[in-house]
């Protein structure tokens, strides 16, 4: 509000405007206040979207069997040569590796790929094509053809450029240049497949690549695995890459080591499967607990938020300890929440029979479905039974009635997002607990009213206020007027 200097009747004009004002902003402090309440309830909506996605994105990996696998392998003797990890299905099986022979990815290959005019002299990743070229006079393009797919290259381009451009646009090939052997190697990406490549030549302005590089082709070479169980028995393995899946048991095969092979030993240890289940418990713990403590807080009505001219006479602790209350409870008893609590403790519930028995159970009932673990139960259920306990969380669940618990509440958490994302404006995948929202949606649009409203009000607050000034500067003239002729006839009567 500007300041006006009061008349010469001693009338304090901008007092009595501000005072005529404030019965004026009622309505808008009012629509203020509302529209402040919305934000702090939209905020309390999304840091929960971000907690669901958060664990609901933690169960999807949960979900995979390396997550809560029992089996774990390892490698004495000779453990250069071999590594291994157990899948959640390997056989407890001691198995002696000999990898004679490693298999060979199908490749085209270069001799030495030697510079123009100077003998001998190896090309660098620097030297161009025009550098390279020994077939007569450079061309200004030249063409590859890999696995059905053509490129063209310029003479300017380096040997560097060929590469990137052949492992970028070219995806079942990768090329690679030896400086020190001056070789240029491409090799297929995919085991067992072949790679071809040719030119088509003929064209004025196009050279095959092929032929100024000399690729000859090499098809792929099978490798050679003895496996040896503790039993005594043996079985050759012919292999296309430098992996292989035995006994449950994925196997790199990184060198040969014919005379010092390698012992693989595959043993229960439950120790993943736990911190898997421990991680789960604590994460959808604290979501249920923050759902729980949203949906009973205290609602305190008599506090309404400060407006600013509320919070001009108040220090920073009354304001921090006010606008506490004023945002408690503004969830209190809501619906999307209260069945995302529901359905939640539903799939906990379906499965507590086989969960009671590795030593989890939902506590005390104040509670409200919170999980507690008997750590040495869960140790003593996952050594003796692990696939009766992780079925109830990654399926098939034991009860045929009832869904696992990790797909289960991924399924009642996207159902709850998709209500949040309808009304609040959330985003399903965003784990960013300032995520922006979208404008497309029920809370969105009250927002936009609200901005609406009170735009329109803060307008009339400038007209009403420029008329009640108005009005003081014509009641300030007429009493000049008034006073004036008073003192005209004063003085005639003297």
């Amino acid at each position: 509000m500007n300041m006006r200097i009061n008349g010469f009747s001693g009338m304090d004009i901008d007092s009595m405007v501000k005072s005529l004002m404030t019965v004026k902003r009622v309505p808008l402090d009012k629509l203020n206040q509302q529209k402040q309440i919305l934000d702090w309830t939209r905020d309390s909506y999304r840091q929960l979207n971000s907690k669901i996605v958060q664990l609901s994105n933690k169960l999807q990996q949960m979900d995979l069997s390396a997550a809560t696998n029992t089996q774990k392998s390892t490698v004495s003797g000779n453990t250069t040569a071999v590594r291994a990890e157990a899948n959640a299905d390997a056989a407890s099986v001691t198995m002696t590796v000999e990898v004679k022979t490693l298999a060979k990815k199908a490749n085209l290959q270069t001799q030495t790929v030697l510079t123009t005019g100077t003998p001998d002299a190896k090309a660098s990743l620097n030297t161009t094509l025009a550098q390279l070229d020994q077939t007569g006079p450079p061309k200004a393009e030249y063409e590859l053809h890999i696995n059905d797919k053509s490129l063209v290259f310029k003479d300017t381009d380096s040997l560097s450029t060929v590469i990137s451009r052949i492992n970028s646009e070219i995806p079942t090939a990768n090329a690679s240049y030896d400086e020190i052997s001056g070789k240029l190697t491409i090799t297929s990406r995919e085991n067992g497949k072949v790679i071809t490549g040719t030119g088509t030549g003929g064209a004025a302005m196009s050279s095959s690549l092929s032929d100024v590089l000399g690729l000859k082709a090499n098809g792929a070479v099978p490798g050679s695995v003895t496996i040896t169980t503790s039993s005594g028995v043996s079985r050759d393995y012919t292999t296309t890459g430098d992996t292989l899946l035995v006994n449950g048991v994925n196997l790199t095969l990184l060198e040969t080591n014919v005379g010092s092979p390698s012992k693989v030993s595959t043993q229960s240890d439950p120790t993943k499967a736990m911190e898997t289940i421990k991680s789960f418990v604590d994460t959808y713990n604290e979501l249920l607990g923050l759902m729980n403590t949203r949906l009973s807080e205290e609602k305190y009505r008599d506090y309404a938020p400060l407006t600013a001219e509320q919070k001009k006479d108040m220090k920073e602790d009354d304001i921090k300890n006010w606008e506490e209350r004023a945002k408690s409870g503004l969830l209190k008893n809501d619906t999307i929440l209260s069945s995302a609590v529901a359905s939640m403790r539903s799939v906990i519930t379906g499965n507590l029979k086989v969960l009671s028995e590795a030593g989890i159970t939902t506590g005390q009932y104040y509670e409200k479905g919170k999980l507690q673990i008997d750590e040495v139960k869960l140790k003593s259920a996952l050594d003796s039974n692990p696939d009766r306990i992780l079925s109830a969380f990654r399926g098939p669940s034991a009860d045929a009635n009832n869904p696992a618990i990790f797909s289960g509440l991924r399924k009642e958490l996207n159902s709850t997002l998709d209500m949040l994302v309808k009304k609040v404006g959330t985003s399903k995948s965003d784990t960013d607990a300032s995520m922006t929202l979208k404008t497309e949606s029920s809370m969105g649009q009250q927002l936009k009213n609200y901005n609406n409203r009170i735009s329109d009000l803060d307008r009339k607050m400038v007209t009403w206020e420029t008329r009640y000034y108005k009005q003081f500067a014509a009641m300030e003239k007429a009493m000049s007027q008034f006073q004036s002729q008073s003192s005209s006839l004063s003085s005639y009567f003297q």
